[in-house]
Protein backbone atom coordinates (compact mmCIF):
# COMPACT_ATOMS: atom_id res chain seq x y z
CA UNK A 1 0.00 0.00 0.00
CA UNK A 2 2.78 2.43 0.87
CA UNK A 3 4.47 1.85 -2.46
CA UNK A 4 1.20 2.51 -4.31
CA UNK A 5 0.68 5.73 -2.35
CA UNK A 6 4.21 6.90 -3.13
CA UNK A 7 3.79 6.13 -6.82
CA UNK A 8 0.48 7.99 -6.96
CA UNK A 9 2.01 10.97 -5.15
CA UNK A 10 4.95 11.06 -7.56
CA UNK A 11 2.63 10.92 -10.57
CA UNK A 12 0.49 13.72 -9.16
CA UNK A 13 3.60 15.81 -8.53
CA UNK A 14 4.77 15.22 -12.11
CA UNK A 15 1.39 16.23 -13.53
CA UNK A 16 1.32 19.37 -11.37
CA UNK A 17 4.84 20.27 -12.48
CA UNK A 18 3.93 19.82 -16.14
CA UNK A 19 0.80 21.96 -15.75
CA UNK A 20 2.76 24.68 -13.96
CA UNK A 21 5.40 24.65 -16.68
CA UNK A 22 2.72 24.95 -19.37
CA UNK A 23 1.09 27.89 -17.57
CA UNK A 24 4.43 29.63 -17.13
CA UNK A 25 5.27 29.16 -20.82
CA UNK A 26 1.86 30.52 -21.84
CA UNK A 27 2.32 33.56 -19.59
CA UNK A 28 5.78 34.23 -21.01
CA UNK A 29 4.47 33.97 -24.58
CA UNK A 30 1.59 36.34 -23.80
CA UNK A 31 3.94 38.86 -22.18
CA UNK A 32 6.31 38.70 -25.16
CA UNK A 33 3.41 39.23 -27.57
CA UNK A 34 2.20 42.22 -25.55
CA UNK A 35 5.72 43.67 -25.57
CA UNK A 36 5.91 43.25 -29.35
CA UNK A 37 2.52 44.90 -29.84
CA UNK A 38 3.54 47.80 -27.61
CA UNK A 39 6.78 48.22 -29.55
CA UNK A 40 4.86 48.22 -32.84
CA UNK A 41 2.44 50.81 -31.50
CA UNK A 42 5.33 52.99 -30.35
CA UNK A 43 6.95 52.69 -33.78
CA UNK A 44 3.68 53.65 -35.43
CA UNK A 45 3.35 56.67 -33.12
CA UNK A 46 6.92 57.71 -33.95
CA UNK A 47 6.24 57.40 -37.68
CA UNK A 48 3.03 59.41 -37.40
CA UNK A 49 4.74 62.11 -35.33
CA UNK A 50 7.73 62.29 -37.69
CA UNK A 51 5.49 62.37 -40.77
Amino acid sequence: MLVVLVVVLVMVMMVVLVVVMMVVVMLVVVVLLLMMVLLLLLLLLLVVVVV
